[in-house]
């Protein structure tokens, strides 16, 4: 195995074409292409699947390529170190829930390392691929939260996968309403003064199940229910339809609006906010940069 076998098969994940890898490392097709089929070889890994639309990453290649993009990331930092050469450009990507406070440190990140060319990736996704992602090395950090209801669940999934997880923050349960909701007045929000309205969540996919929800007490039974995919969907929904959703209480009206507020729920229930890692892998500078500034905007709700 070499490192230039590795820099092959990470351009062809990222092309998702072994000829416009071949172009981006000016070699040929040919030369490319069996580099990579020794390296599955040698190291006993089928990386790519192969049609006629491109080559596809497999499941255990996905796992491959991760601590192969560790590989390389580590070869730039030493160069950088010990002999002054140009880093590469840098790749950070972050998976997380719904969470406007993980996008302002994203921002932080990305002001914090002002590079002429880097290649960072913010998913808000669903969170049985927040935890994938991270197990699987397509993102260094995943953020998501924990309470009574899911940990056990989650953290056995986190354990299998080889995951550990970091508190950050521990909120209280909030609503979040249009400025313009009917229940605007009220400081404190019960469940019985909601039941009239639609609730809106993030919808899951195929893992549906009330411990993957973002929304902290999802068992409870509702009349009129809405699932969504993105952020502003749900708050175009709450304006136009008097909803309303369940989280942290962090809201940022420079990203969600000045129209979309927060109440504090009248329950007896928290939420552990926190970030997933993989064991016994060296975060990168902007993964613990990242780590502090989602502390940092945490600390001042």
């Amino acid at each position: 195995m070499t490192l230039q076998q590795l820099r092959y098969a990470v351009k062809a994940a990222q092309l998702g074409s072994f000829t416009a890898a071949a172009e981006a490392m000016m070699i040929s097709q040919p030369s490319l292409t069996n580099a990579i089929h020794a390296l599955e070889q040698e190291m006993g890994v089928t990386i790519f699947t192969r049609s006629s639309k491109g080559v596809f990453v497999t499941r255990e290649g996905e796992e491959f390529l991760s601590y192969a993009r560790e590989m390389l990331e580590q070869e730039a930092l030493m160069l950088e170190r010990f002999t002054g050469t140009e880093k590469q450009a840098p790749r950070f990507s972050v998976s997380c829930q719904h969470y406007s406070f993980c996008v302002n440190a994203f921002v932080d990140v990305i002001k914090l390392y002002p590079h002429d060319s880097y290649d960072f990736t913010i998913r808000e996704t669903r969170t049985h691929e927040i935890i994938e992602d991270v197990a699987l090395g397509r993102s260094e950090i995943g953020v998501l939260y924990l309470s009574s209801r899911n940990k056990d669940v989650l953290e056995r999934l986190f354990r299998k996968n080889d995951l550990v997880f970091m508190h950050l923050y521990t909120a209280s349960p909030h609503v979040f309403i249009s400025r313009f909701h009917p229940l605007v007045s009220s400081d404190r929000i019960t469940l019985e003064d909601l039941q009239p309205y639609p609730y809106l969540s993030f919808e899951q996919g195929d893992y549906n199940a009330f411990y993957f929800s973002e929304e902290i007490l999802s068992t409870l039974d509702r009349q009129k229910n809405i699932k969504v995919r993105d952020r502003a969907t749900l708050f175009n929904l709450a304006i136009g339809l008097n909803g309303y959703t369940v989280s942290s209480g962090v809201i940022d009206p420079g990203l969600n609006g000045e129209d979309i507020i927060a109440r504090k729920l009248d329950v007896n229930e928290s939420m552990d906010i926190g970030c997933i890692t993989r064991k016994s892998i060296r975060l990168t500078p902007y993964a613990k940069s990242y780590i502090h500034a989602l502390q940092r905007h945490l600390s001042r709700q």
